[in-house]
């Protein structure tokens, strides 16, 4: 068992020792539950990081029920920085006798900073082997032989040298929040404008892509006689596949940029500058780790918030996840924007920005009481060219994976109920049996101004993968052909809706399956209302929504601020009128006044009743 703090190297040894491919970044949290993995003849288990054996989080938690449960040899890992902070907690899970080695990770920059460690002097002063990480795999089967051990928890002195503590010139600068939140907001916008502005390589990527489908591929499959095989190459196939293909480069821009931002360290500093904000709102910083996520994969980002430590707060952030648009929606903005605007960049951007507005609205509504943020600093470094290299092939690989397996054989199911009637001949689509299906639910989205079932079933494909949306509107009517105020409010529909299967089922796992259904089904109605007060907008409602929205943000406000407290009707029943929430006062009448107003009630036969008024 891989057992120690935070960002510690954990994960990094796991993918050495069993070749996988387990999720690494340098943050805070990125693991979040036991995983296993086969190293020759030896099952390596790589559990979420610990401080002690009381640690607040669910991560924690987790990690000490796996060490107490199970049998084995704990591999300590820990940075050469961080030595002496492990020492307690090697010594609490040895105190009884335990099989266990000390693994030293991160010793270049540790030694390029100016520290020092005696390994052969460090075992001994503790009482247990060590070893650097890169001779572990090496050492596996010595390892696996350790004989039970028991910590001692004394100085280092005269074998380990540390580094200063002191935050540098570089970490000063960054969390300050004047440099700091235009710098990030700036790196955000920037890797927005090179992945969608007109011109830019995500944008050429993608038309090149667009190109070689659609006149290349398309070309050839046009000279083919049967018309049974043509359609089914050309819409169902090459349809399918080419109108989510065509999106990987500026999946791949994004994923970069939040590699990027993981490796380098900076995304624990914007946990730190954004805490004040997510404070405020019902959160804590560690939220912007599963934000972030949530950019790339819902599903993953739902996983991540199991390093939260407070339940109440997971909820609320997964609650708050399916409104950050994933790469998986990328697809269909890009698809609705580009039938409609010259240049997406702007349409898009926005999109993404509202789905952050939500997101933030559904916080203040959950709002609730949060825990300080205690959070370490990932070190700063330059990425490893390799290391991000491996991290952006594995993730498209993914994207890859989902695309030729699960996208194409849902649509080519699609393609064979859009293509044949239900005595199985070729027809139009207006004629064929997925027309009949969907038939009745083209009254769905007929108050944005599309009643069409082709639109009914685009949404309906999209509660499997998101990236469905995008196909079955290239298959079923190639250019959107409606205009940019339905557009714009299905695409607020695809953003505001309920996630993807996969991301169903990992707030199940979290929250529980009943939780789950009830979430989607919510968010799914909240969507559809969303988008058709959006198109009332466009279409010339804007100003009556504006005069309406004061009072009900108002009423709402105060409706959360301030509840009425209920009291027996009993003539020594207190007197309290109404407390409020935020300051937690309640009044109560004086014991001498109590007994003097329940006399004066029965001297003049009058009835209590609930005072009004504060």
């Amino acid at each position: 068992m891989l057992v120690g703090n935070p960002n510690a190297g954990k994960s990094t040894l796991f993918n050495r020792l069993t070749h996988g491919h387990a999720k690494v970044g340098n943050w805070h949290g990125v693991t979040v539950g036991a995983l296993e993995g086969r190293a020759g003849a030896h099952t390596i288990v790589d559990l979420p990081g610990i401080y002690s054996l009381d640690g607040a989080s669910m991560e924690e938690r987790l990690a000490v029920k796996e060490i107490e449960t199970r049998q084995g040899v704990l591999l300590f890992v820990s940075e050469c920085e961080n030595v002496a902070r492990m020492l307690p907690l090697m010594a609490a899970l040895t105190r009884e006798g335990r099989s266990a080695v000390l693994v030293l990770t991160k010793r270049k920059p540790f030694e390029r900073r100016g520290g020092r460690v005696d390994e052969r002097g460090l075992a001994k002063r503790v009482g247990l082997p060590v070893y650097y990480a890169e001779s572990v795999p090496d050492a596996l089967e010595t390892i696996a032989a350790a004989p039970p051990v028991r910590v001692a928890d004394v100085p280092l002195t005269g074998v380990y040298t540390p580094v200063s503590a002191d935050f540098s010139r570089a970490d000063k600068l960054l969390l300050n929040g004047f440099f700091g939140i235009p710098f990030f907001f700036a790196l955000m916008l920037g890797a927005f404008f090179v992945t969608f502005a007109r011109g830019m390589p995500g944008d050429l990527m993608k038309e090149g892509i667009e190109r070689f489908f659609g006149e290349t591929l398309g070309g050839e499959a046009e000279k083919i006689a049967s018309p049974v095989l043509r359609s089914f190459l050309k819409d169902g196939v090459l349809g399918s596949l080419g109108s989510v293909l065509c999106f990987l480069p500026q999946i791949m821009l994004l994923t970069l940029f939040l590699i990027l931002m993981e490796e380098s360290g900076l995304l624990s500093r914007l946990a730190v500058l954004t805490d004040p904000f997510f404070s405020a709102i019902g959160l804590n910083g560690r939220a912007v780790f599963s934000i972030l996520m949530g950019f790339g994969c819902t599903a993953a980002a739902i996983l991540t918030t199991r390093g939260l430590d407070d339940k109440r707060v997971q909820r609320r952030v997964i609650l708050c996840l399916p409104y950050i648009s994933c790469s998986a929606k990328l697809p269909v903005y890009l698809a609705l924007s580009a039938s409609l605007f010259q240049n997406p960049f702007a349409a898009v951007a926005l999109l993404y920005a509202l789905g952050v507005g939500i997101s933030v609205a559904v916080a203040l509504l959950l709002k609730g009481e949060t825990r300080p943020l205690v959070l370490e600093l990932a070190p700063l470094q330059v990425p490893s060219a390799v290391f991000v290299l491996k991290s952006l092939l594995f993730q498209l690989k993914q994207f890859i994976i989902k695309v030729a397996t699960v996208i194409l054989a849902f649509f080519l199911f699609s393609w064979i109920l859009s293509s044949f009637d239900s005595s199985f001949r070729l027809c139009a689509a207006e004629d064929s049996m997925l027309a009949a299906i969907c038939g009745g639910l083209r009254f769905l989205f007929a108050p944005i101004g599309m009643g069409d079932w082709r639109i009914a079933y685009a949404a309906l494909s999209g509660l499997v993968a998101k990236e469905n949306i995008a196909a079955a509107i290239a298959m079923l009517y190639g250019t959107f052909p409606y205009g940019a105020a339905s557009a714009f409010s299905f695409a607020v529909f695809v953003l505001a809706c309920s996630p993807c299967v996969s991301a169903i089922a990992a707030t199940a796992r979290e929250v529980g399956t009943g939780r789950a259904v009830l979430y989607a089904a919510v968010q799914t109605a909240t969507a559809l209302c969303l988008s058709y007060l959006v198109y009332f907008c466009l279409r010339g409602g804007a100003i009556v929504v504006l005069l309406a929205l004061p009072p009900v943000l108002g009423s709402v406000l105060l409706g959360k601020n301030i509840e009425k407290i209920h009291r027996n009707r009993a003539d020594n029943a207190q007197k309290i009128h109404r407390r409020h929430r935020r300051a937690g006062v309640v009044r109560l009448p004086h014991p001498a006044q109590k007994q003097g107003d329940q006399g004066q009630r029965q001297k003049d036969g009058v009835r209590s009743s609930l005072a009004h008024g504060r």
